[in-house]
């Protein structure tokens, strides 16, 4: 056997790949620019600066699969100039005081940020058509209460209806409730009462579809012009006109000192999933003393669970604590179960 004989096919041209080791300095980016995200649309960031720039952004490659989402403070290199076709780049998110979950998937335990960094929650529910749920205003309230965020109930459609009398159940909990007659028919209502609750906050409004929330986006933005909807005569459900969640400045002249408020598309199912049982718990403060009694790993459920006695005192059954108690069984209950269709 003969030895092989080299030729030019066996020189290598050019170094391998693992012959030139990356580097590891990465940019600091000490010189980007804070900015407040204003909207979020297939993979564009719509972001305001202090100085009332806006500039579209979309996230570098080293971020890597973190989400971002309206109401985030995102760091911004690259072409800042807000001029039109320009395009930055978001390096970073600064640390979220809070934000407004759910889970879209319980079975995978996918969670979704709807929005972060928010100062009250605005639950609009509307007096009639569609009819008000109580167990979609109870996830809204512990996610809330959760995250620190102040809740206000606002409830719409009272010129066509009384507000249900289950909604001033939640006064005692702290929650502000707010009534509004507006209707796409309607656009000179005094809204006073709710600009000045929301003034100088940044506000999220939820709520199903057709309770009125892009309605009373116009009437308090007139700028804004989002598109409204009625609901289905047929199945009582309103119809989907925000597509995502925006961010609207309350003052005219966008500038954040007025305040911010956050519109979001109807939603339809809530869950809860990524909450821990004691989290749920904890957020009914009017019935976490009363669980403190309770036997050791207590479902909640049981005969022997003091639930019971606090609901029905001396066995005259309470209808108002028996409809607390029935709103954090039914959330415990579907807590590891695909949340339900609540509009």
């Amino acid at each position: 056997m003969t030895a092989r004989e080299f030729d030019e096919s066996d020189v290598r041209i050019r170094p391998g790949r693992r012959t030139r080791p990356r580097s590891k300095d990465r940019p600091s980016h000490s010189d980007a620019l804070l900015a407040l995200v204003t909207a979020v649309d297939r993979g564009r960031t719509t972001c305001i600066t202090n100085d009332g720039v806006i500039i579209t952004a979309m996230k570098a490659r080293e971020m890597g699969p973190k989400s971002v989402v309206v109401g985030d403070y995102v760091n911004l290199v690259g072409d800042i100039t807000g001029t039109e076709g320009s395009l930055a780049r978001i390096v970073s998110i600064e640390p979220r005081e809070n934000s407004l979950s759910r889970t879209v998937d319980d079975a995978a335990r996918v969670e979704r940020t709807i929005v972060a960094n928010i100062d009250q929650l605005v639950i609009v529910v509307a007096a009639a058509n569609p009819e008000p749920k109580r167990g979609l205003i109870d996830r809204f309230l512990v996610c809330a209460f959760h995250e620190k965020i102040h809740p206000i109930i606002l409830v719409t459609k009272t010129d066509i209806s009384a507000v249900p009398e289950f909604i001033n159940e939640y006064q005692a909990l702290g929650v502000s409730i707010m009534t509004s007659a507006i209707k796409s028919a309607s656009k000179d209502v005094d809204l006073a009462n709710l600009h000045a609750a929301l003034t100088g906050k940044t506000s999220v409004l939820v709520g199903h579809s057709g309770v009125g929330k892009s309605t009373l986006i116009n009437a308090l933005v007139p700028a804004a012009m989002r598109l409204t909807g009625d609901v289905n005569d047929a199945t009582g459900k309103g119809r989907h006109t925000s597509s995502s969640a925006v961010a609207l400045p309350l003052s005219s002249d966008i500038s954040p000192s007025g305040g911010w408020i956050i519109d979001t598309p109807g939603i339809r199912a809530f869950g809860l999933a990524h909450l821990d049982s004691n989290k749920i718990v904890a957020a009914f403060e009017d019935l976490s003393e009363v669980i403190e009694s309770c036997m050791p790993h207590c479902s909640h459920h049981e005969e022997g669970c003091a639930l019971n006695e606090w609901a029905a005192p001396g066995g005259a059954i309470n209808a108002e604590r028996t409809a607390r108690v029935n709103s954090l069984r039914s959330l415990l209950e579907l807590k590891d179960a695909n949340p339900p269709l609540l509009d």
